[in-house]
C-alpha cells in the first residue's frame, strides 16, 4: 500500500481561506465524515480537541499534525489543508511556528497492527524529510500532491557510529508524535555519529522492541513519552533523561548530549516499586487526583458487576420460590430445599464482594498517584471506608464513611506513599526495607489516625444528624417527609447515609406511621436514570457525554437498578459528585413526591421489580418512577453536555 491509499482527492484542500483552528477542524472533519471515514463527526472532533489539550500538535516550518483516536473512526485516514493565511496561535514545539500546512489524522481506537496505521506512522516520519516537506508545500494541484505522497524516500547514507544509546517514544494517541520523535532522535544521532535505537510504544503496540542483545553496549536511555513507558526495569542502572514526546523534534541533539553528559539520574531496579512516572511528578495535584479517580473506577467496576450479579441471582432465584427476600434471613441457610440454601449464600456472597468495592477503588486511586507503594495503603484506606474495621473490631452499630471516606483516605494514602518514596534515602543494602516496611508501615499508621480522629467522627456525626432530622420530621407533612427520605436515600447510593435513612424509614413503616413509598422509589430511580443517560446521550445531544468506563457502568447500573442495587451507579458519583449527587437527590425527590401525591402506597421493603405489583395504586407509582428517572437522565445529559461545550469553547 501507498500513502495515497489512506487519503483521497476529496480530503485534500489547497489554498483555503480558513483563518482559525476551528475552521480548519470543521472543514477537514466534515470531509472525513462525507467520505465515510467517520461514524460520528462530533465524537471525533471531541477526541481531536482532547488531544490538543495534552501537548502541542504544531511542529515547525508551518506544519501541524493534529489527530484524534476514537471509536468514531471507521478506518484510518488523513485529510490535508494548505491555507492562505498562517495561524500564529496554533500551539507548536517551535514558538515562532505559523501553521499553514495541516495534516489531520483519524485513528481508530482498536486497529493496532493494521497496514493503515503503519502508513500513518510512515507519514508522520516523512514530515521530517526536508525534500518531502518542500514538495508538499509547493504542490500546485491536488493531483500533484497525491503524486508527492507516493514519491520514494531517498535512502539514508551509511554512518559509522562511535557510540550507542537507546530510547523509548510514546504519546497519548500512539501515532504521530511517537514516530516523529523516534525519527528525530535517529536523525540527530546520525549527525552526532551516535547510534540511537528507538522502541516505539504506539497504537501498533511495541515496535522495534529493545532486547537484551540490543542493550549490550548502550550507554544510556532516553524516555520521550507523554504516558508511562512500559517495561522500564530492562534499563536498570542506566543513565536516563525523561522528556515530553515532542521534545526531540526541537532539541534531539541536545537530548542525546544531555543523557550522555548530565542525565536526570539512573533507572532504578524495581525494588522500590517506583515507575518513575515523569508526567505524574510534573502534573498538577488536581489532575493526579482526577486521573486516580478514573483509574479507581475502572478497576472497581468488575467488583460491582460481579457482586451485583451474585445478589441478583440470589434474589431472582428466591422469587421463583415465592420468597420475598432470601438474603440475610438465617432461616434459609438451613432450608430443606438445597436450591434455596444456594440462593441464600449466593446473595450473601454478592454482599461480601460488594464489601471489597471501596478497598479496590482506594487501592488503585493511590496506585495511580504513587505507583506500587500506594497500592496496599490505598486498599487499607478503602477497607476503613467500607466499615470492615467495625466487623473485625466487633463494634456494633458503626457507620462506615462510604464513598467520601474512600476518596479522602485513598488520596491521602497515595500522596503520603509518594512523598515517602521520594524522600526516604537508604543505603543500597537496605533499599528493600523501603517498599516492604517503611512506606506501607508509616502510611497505614497515618491512615489510622486520620480515619480515627477525622473521617469516622465526621461522617458518624453526619449520619447521626441525618437520622435525627428524619425523627424530628416524622410528624411532618407527607411531602416534606417523603422529600427528606428520598434525598437521603439517593445521597450516597447504598452508603451509610442511605442505610441510616433506610433504618429509620423501615422503623416508621413497622410502627404504621409512614409507608416506604418514598424510600423504595429513591433506591431504584438514580441507578436506572444514570444508566439510561449513558444510552440516550448520543440521541438527545447527538454526541457522547460519558466516557467509556461510565458507559460500561451505565449498562450495569440499569440492570442493578431494577433489582434495587444502587451501587452500580457509584462510579458516576465518584467521578463527579458535584453533578451526580444533587441531580440524584432532586430526581429521587421529584419521583417520590409525585407518586405519593397521586396516591401510591408501599408498606413493604421491596424496592426491586418483583415488589412493584404489591404497590397500592401502581399506576401512580409508575408515573413517579418515570418522572424521577426522566429528570435524572436528561439533567445529567444536558449538564454534562453544557460543561463539555463550555470547555471546548474555551479551547477555541
Amino acid at each position: 500500500m501507498k500513502l495515497s491509499d489512506i487519503t483521497s482527492e476529496p480530503l485534500i484542500f489547497l489554498d483555503k481561506d480558513w483563518r482559525t483552528k476551528e475552521e480548519v477542524f470543521d472543514g477537514l472533519i466534515d470531509a472525513l465524515h462525507n467520505q465515510g471515514v467517520l461514524s460520528d463527526k462530533n465524537e471525533f472532533k471531541k477526541a481531536v480537541l482532547e488531544r490538543e489539550k495534552i501537548s502541542e500538535t504544531g511542529l515547525e516550518k508551518g506544519f501541524a499534525i493534529p489527530h484524534g483516536k476514537s471509536k468514531a473512526v471507521k478506518k484510518a485516514a488523513f485529510a490535508f489543508a494548505r491555507i492562505n493565511q498562517p495561524i500564529n496561535s496554533w500551539g507548536s514545539i517551535d514558538p515562532t511556528n505559523e501553521v499553514k500546512y495541516i495534516f489531520l489524522l483519524a485513528i481508530p481506537e482498536n486497529e493496532a497492527g493494521s497496514t493503515h496505521l503503519e502508513l500513518l506512522a510512515a507519514l508522520s516520519k516523512r514530515l521530517l524529510d526536508p525534500a518531502f516537506i518542500e514538495s508538499i508545500s509547493t504542490a500546485p494541484t491536488v493531483n500533484e500532491f497525491m503524486t508527492v505522497l507516493d514519491s520514494e524516500q531517498q535512502e539514508d547514507e551509511k554512518v559509522d557510529y562511535t557510540r550507542k544509546i537507546v530510547a523509548i517514544t510514546a504519546c497519548a494517541a500512539g501515532i504521530a508524535h511517537t514516530y516523529m520523535a523516534a525519527e528525530a532522535l535517529e536523525l540527530a544521532g546520525k549527525e552526532l555519529g551516535i547510534e540511537v535505537i528507538v522502541e516505539k510504544q504506539g497504537a501498533n503496540g511495541i515496535e522495534d522492541r529493545i532486547t537484551p542483545e540490543i542493550l549490550k553496549g548502550a550507554e544510556a536511555v532516553i524516555f520521550a513519552t507523554d504516558i508511562t513507558a512500559k517495561d522500564k526495569e530492562r534499563f536498570a542502572g542506566m543513565p536516563f533523561i525523561q522528556r515530553r514526546v515532542a521534545e526531540p523534534l526541537r532539541s534531539g541533539k541536545e537530548m542525546i548530549e544531555t543523557v550522555l553528559s548530565k542525565p536526570d539520574g539512573y533507572v532504578k531496579a524495581d525494588t522500590d516499586g517506583s515507575e518513575q512516572q515523569f508526567d505524574n511528578n510534573k502534573s498538577s495535584i488536581f489532575s493526579q487526583i482526577y486521573r486516580g479517580i478514573l483509574t479507581g473506577i475502572s478497576y472497581m467496576l468488575p467488583v460491582i458487576v460481579a457482586g451485583g450479579l451474585m445478589i441478583g441471582i440470589g434474589q431472582l432465584g428466591a422469587t421463583a420460590f415465592g420468597l420475598e427476600k432470601v438474603i440475610g434471613n438465617p432461616e434459609y441457610a438451613t432450608n430443606s430445599n438445597q436450591l434455596i440454601v444456594i440462593f441464600h449464600y449466593l446473595g450473601l456472597y454478592g454482599n461480601m464482594i460488594m464489601k471489597f468495592m471501596y478497598p479496590v477503588f482506594g487501592a488503585f486511586l493511590a496506585y495511580s498517584i504513587a505507583d506500587r507503594p500506594g497500592l496496599a495503603p490505598g486498599f487499607i484506606g478503602g477497607a476503613f471506608a467500607a466499615g470492615l474495621h467495625y466487623t473485625f473490631w466487633g463494634v456494633d452499630g458503626g457507620i462506615p464513611s462510604g464513598f467520601f471516606g474512600v476518596l479522602i483516605l485513598g488520596i491521602i494514602a497515595g500522596f503520603v506513599a509518594k512523598f515517602l518514596n521520594e524522600k526516604i534515602k537508604l543505603h543500597k543494602n537496605l533499599q528493600a526495607m523501603k517498599p516492604m516496611f517503611l512506606i506501607p508501615g508509616i502510611t497505614v499508621l497515618v491512615l489510622f489516625f486520620v480515619n480515627y480522629y477525622v473521617v469516622d467522627p465526621v461522617f458518624g456525626g453526619l449520619n447521626a444528624w441525618l437520622q435525627e432530622l428524619i425523627i424530628q420530621n416524622q410528624d411532618a407533612s407527607a411531602v416534606l417527609l417523603s422529600t427528606i427520605i428520598a434525598c437521603l436515600t439517593a445521597f450516597d447510593l447504598g452508603g451509610p447515609v442511605n442505610k441510616a435513612a433506610g433504618a429509620i424509614a423501615i422503623g416508621l413503616a413497622a410502627d404504621g406511621i409512614f409507608p416506604l413509598t418514598a424510600r423504595v422509589l429513591a433506591i431504584v430511580i438514580p441507578p436506572i436514570g444514570l444508566g439510561l443517560a449513558t444510552v440516550l446521550d448520543k440521541y438527545v445531544v447527538k454526541r457522547r457525554v460519558f466516557d467509556e468506563n461510565l458507559r460500561v457502568a451505565g449498562t450495569t447500573s440499569i440492570f442493578l437498578g431494577f433489582i434495587a442495587i444502587g451501587e452500580g451507579a457509584i462510579p458516576f458519583m465518584l467521578q463527579n459528585p458535584l453533578i451526580t449527587i444533587p441531580i440524584n437527590m432532586i430526581g429521587a425527590s421529584l419521583g417520590a413526591v409525585t407518586a405519593v401525591l397521586l396516591g401510591a402506597v408501599q408498606w413493604l421493603p421491596l424496592p426491586a421489580i418483583w415488589g412493584w405489583p404489591l404497590v397500592e395504586n401502581f399506576w401512580a407509582y409508575a408515573i413517579g418512577l418515570i418522572v424521577g428517572i426522566a429528570f435524572i437522565t436528561f439533567a445529567n445529559i444536558f449538564v454534562r453536555y453544557g460543561l463539555i461545550t463550555r470547555k471546548e469553547n474555551k479551547i477555541k
